[in-house]
């Protein structure tokens, strides 16, 4: 049971509900869509829970590091919803700056093009105001 204890608080999960709780938690990480699966799917919910605990296990790479990576992809896949959510969440959560997600943004364009590079921008622009 202590061990349990002792993983759960280093989930990704656990630190979350540290830092918004169950309201914040449904509005920026799981999103609008997430309330329905947990209703209709819990089996499913649960699963999701679980994957984004083994996936931010911060074993080599830090969270922020992992937040600025899911950042870069979101941009990348020009998913406007996700890098909204991302960025929102790595802002206020990890204290991420604006000028730290423009770096990340920046490889986005060398990798990804200018469509991807534009919409991240707008959306942190948005963000910012």
């Amino acid at each position: 049971m202590i061990l349990k204890g002792l993983i759960y608080r280093n989930s990704f999960k656990y630190k979350f509900e540290l830092y918004f709780g169950d309201k914040m938690k449904e509005e920026v990480f799981y999103g609008r869509g997430m309330k329905k699966i947990k209703s209709d799917y819990p089996e499913v919910y649960e699963a999701i829970i679980k994957l984004n605990d083994a996936v931010y296990t911060g074993k080599a790479l830090d969270y922020k590091t992992q937040k600025l990576i899911a950042i870069g992809i979101a941009a990348s896949r020009c998913d406007e919803s996700a890098t909204e959510r991302q960025m929102r969440s790595a802002m206020k959560e990890l204290g991420v700056t604006p000028d730290e997600i423009a770096d990340v943004l920046r490889v986005v364009l060398l990798l990804s093009g200018m469509p991807s590079f534009t919409k991240g921008m707008r959306i942190l622009e948005e963000i910012e105001k």
